[in-house]
């Protein structure tokens, strides 16, 4: 074949008259008596090729060509008649006049054409993933995800990071997930862990004083699946020494800004913060979506002052979620009981404000001047509609952030654009009811807040930590921290989470021993960069921005894997199958 002069997209009025070569996969063949449309396509887009009666000699090539053929053609680049250009296409003023067509390879008909492939399902486009990613909108995700990493890595060269390997095959330490492991065959009956996060290495790289480091990293987490999560994914790693909180903050989101702008063309607002508790509190969740409305309420003083109900007087708390404008059915009430309830929720109670005044599901409770004054604590509005949940005050608080966020999508009140935020100041610790003992909110290296380092050991649970998670439209992007460079504190954080100094200096010793060399100060975060893109790009799942993805099972039908492997393959590594 002659050389590819032009993508497709690239051919244009510009170039009307010349003589062009194009290659690619027919997207669609057209027979229009004799006239034929074919549709081009390769990773830029579509380009018309029409041959006329005329073209006798291409003909014998033109009637064998089938869709997912993959053909070269070279012709004149001529305009379309008036009244036949395609706006959608970057080449839909002109068409091609084919002087050579070559057909490079021939396709079985395909289990599934790439432009029908949104309706197929997701196995079968899983198990013949080459001919998914033919996709126009499919392989358009992945350009975004190059965009995307182009100007992470523009930004961090620009601010003088190195980028650094860290490690594939580690050692297996606790906590987080549990470990992919790979046994050794040098050493039989022992293993290496993939990594979970190169979290460690890359503190060890601050104590050996690369001071900025980052890393488009693949790990591995051997968890439960679902649509936003995958066993392998990449992370966008960043370390740095010699720097607040605040001032790796002011880098990240530098850095996010100039992603969005540099991929999307979109100029972001400055982030918002809030801690942790201020965003339980006001949305019940620590990664809360500020598109979908007001904060919640604390309304405990005013239901209690109000409501003589004895359970509701005996709750610890109270809150309320106003749902502005909303004037519900009582079936559509009956059914935010109900939906309140599959939260968690004992029961639900409902003020309604309208013209002909106020009603409730509370009546038996609450005479017209107490209701009046619920109303008033809750600033209520004509139309407006109060949800009240009572309990324990963060159960309370998730339900009502959930009944926030599903009224907010159900009346379309979720507004457009990115609203980023840092969430700051999260437990250091929480209690393990399944292992009955205390651990890692973040992970056992965060850095606590320098006011609460003297409840370690004495009320661990009320210790905040200096963790920080940027979160994009509800859902968290990043999470990171200061970490601990001082020897002495690390170990007080191991004793409280139950590890004896045996223990520690078995999985930990490595790195207890290098700070003891000199550590500076040091703090990072890490990005999920498949979750990055998923979002910038509008798709659904994770699956739709990795090449290559796993089943919520974690299989991958196109190489059949996992799979077994032989008997000798286990005897290198000392393995026997335990049926």
């Amino acid at each position: 074949m002659e050389g590819r002069t032009h993508y497709a997209a690239a051919v244009t009025e510009e170039l009307i008259g010349q003589t062009v070569t194009v290659a690619g996969w027919v997207h669609r063949r057209r027979d229009h008596g004799g006239l034929i449309f074919i549709d081009l396509r390769d990773r830029t887009g579509l380009v018309q090729i029409v041959a006329e009666p005329v073209h006798a000699e291409n003909f014998a090539e033109l009637d064998r060509v089938r869709a997912e053929f993959v053909v070269a053609i070279t012709g004149m680049v001529r305009a379309r008649p008036i009244g036949m250009e395609n706006p959608e296409l970057a080449s839909g003023r002109i068409e091609i006049e084919p002087l050579r067509v070559t057909i490079l390879s021939e396709a079985k008909t395909p289990p599934f054409m790439p432009a029908e492939a949104e309706n197929v399902d997701e196995m079968l486009r899983l198990k013949y993933r080459y001919i998914d990613l033919r996709r126009p909108s499919l392989l358009g995700n992945f350009m975004l995800r190059d965009k995307v990493l182009m100007a992470v890595r523009s930004f961090f060269h620009a601010h003088g990071f190195l980028d650094v390997e860290t490690p594939s095959l580690a050692r297996s330490t606790p906590e987080g997930a549990r470990d992919f492991l790979v046994p050794s065959r040098l050493a039989p009956g022992e293993f290496y862990a993939l990594p979970q996060s190169p979290q460690i290495f890359k503190q060890l790289l601050m104590v050996a004083g690369f001071d900025r480091y980052y890393q488009i990293a693949k790990v591995f987490r051997d968890e439960d699946l679902r649509a936003d999560r995958q066993p392998e994914f990449t992370q966008i790693d960043v370390e740095m020494s010699f720097m607040s909180q605040s001032e790796i903050l002011d880098m990240m989101e530098a850095m996010l800004r100039q992603v969005f702008y540099e991929s999307l063309g979109v100029e972001v607002a400055p982030f918002e913060r809030m801690t942790w508790q201020q965003a339980m509190e006001g949305y019940g969740s620590d990664k809360p979506d500020l598109r979908a409305g007001e904060p919640l309420m604390d309304l405990t003083s005013a239901v209690r002052a109000h409501i003589a109900w004895p359970v509701l007087q005996a709750a610890p708390f109270a809150g309320g979620a106003v749902m502005r404008h909303y004037q519900p059915t009582r079936k559509q009430l009956d059914g935010w009981v109900e939906f309140a309830k599959g939260q968690g929720a004992s029961g639900l109670i409902w003020i309604v404000k309208s013209g002909e005044g106020l009603r409730t599901s509370a009546g038996k409770w609450l005479d017209e001047q107490a209701l009046q004054h619920l109303a008033a604590a809750a600033r209520l509005g004509t139309d407006d509609t109060l949800m009240i949940v009572a309990g324990e005050k963060f159960p309370s608080l998730a339900v009502l952030g959930q009944m926030r966020l599903e009224f907010a999508r159900q009346e379309k009140r979720i507004e457009d654009g990115w609203r980023f935020l840092w969430v700051t100041e999260f437990p250091l610790f929480e209690w393990s009811e399944e292992e009955q003992r205390l651990v890692s909110a973040h992970h056992p290296f965060t850095m606590p807040h320098p006011e609460d380092i003297d409840l370690i050991a004495t009320d661990p649970l009320r210790v905040r930590s200096q963790a920080y998670d940027v979160v994009l439209n509800g859902t968290e992007l990043a999470s990171g921290s200061l970490r601990i460079y001082q020897p002495e504190l690390q170990a007080k954080i191991f004793a409280a989470l139950g590890l004896d100094p045996e223990e520690t200096e078995e999985k930990f010793g490595f790195l207890i021993h290098a700070f003891q060399y000199g550590a500076p100060p040091h703090g990072g975060i890490a990005f999920g960069l498949d979750r990055l893109v998923m979002l910038m790009a509008g798709a659904r799942s994770l699956r739709e921005v990795i090449a290559f993805p796993k089943t919520a099972k974690g299989v991958d039908p196109l190489m059949n894997a996992p799979s077994p492997v032989s008997t000798s393959q286990l005897d290198e590594v000392g393995i026997q199958i335990k049926k």
